[in-house]
């Protein structure tokens, strides 16, 4: 135990710097756009470079925040955009009620993850009137994986979803061609 440390009821070091002030300090900053360093949770918290390292890698590993390095020592930390639009976008209000009641697996973020990529997928078809199943994992699945780890986990989740959506002619045997019909 260190020596001159107060600890909570808990145990718990007195203190401590609770992640949701590190994410607290994303939240009230001017130019939400800007990423920030390390240093700057560390001006903002009083914390060690360490503890400030800790608590940001803890956030990426929770989906909160997303990190690049920039410099051979150097790395950012920021929200991604994705994280605080809703989950299906803009779409019509009927195809978004629709999307909203579909049972996919998940929840939280995953699940609004999931019903990103079957709006995508849906939109995807719009535009595409006639796609097959390798179309939508070539040109939908790269950018919406909806935490999924392969493709095919992927596209066994999202086409029965899909097919029921009001214009997709869903094809009657496996690797057709999906259609769609307007709505």
């Amino acid at each position: 135990m260190t020596p001159g440390r107060e600890r909570d009821q808990s145990g718990e070091h007195s203190d401590r710097v609770p992640l949701a002030a590190v994410l607290g300090v994303f939240e009230e900053r001017e130019d939400r756009a800007r990423p920030l360093t390390a240093s700057d949770i560390i001006d903002a918290v009083g914390c060690s470079r360490r503890t400030a390292h800790n608590k940001l890698n803890d956030l990426v590993d929770r989906g909160e925040l997303k990190t690049r390095k920039v410099g051979s020592r150097s790395r950012v930390w920021w929200v991604p955009i994705e994280e605080s639009q809703p989950a299906t976008g803009d779409a019509d209000p009927s195809v978004q009620s629709l999307i909203d009641d579909v049972d996919l697996p998940g929840t939280g973020k995953t699940l609004n993850a999931r019903k990103t990529a079957l709006l995508a997928s849906y939109n995807y078809l719009q535009e595409h009137p006639e796609a097959k199943k390798s179309d939508f994992l070539q040109d939908v699945f790269p950018e919406h994986p909806a935490e999924y780890e392969t493709a095919e986990g992927w596209w066994n989740a999202i086409q029965p979803a899909l097919a029921e959506l009001p214009g997709v002619d869903p094809p009657e045997e496996r690797g057709h061609i999906w259609h769609f019909l307007g709505g």
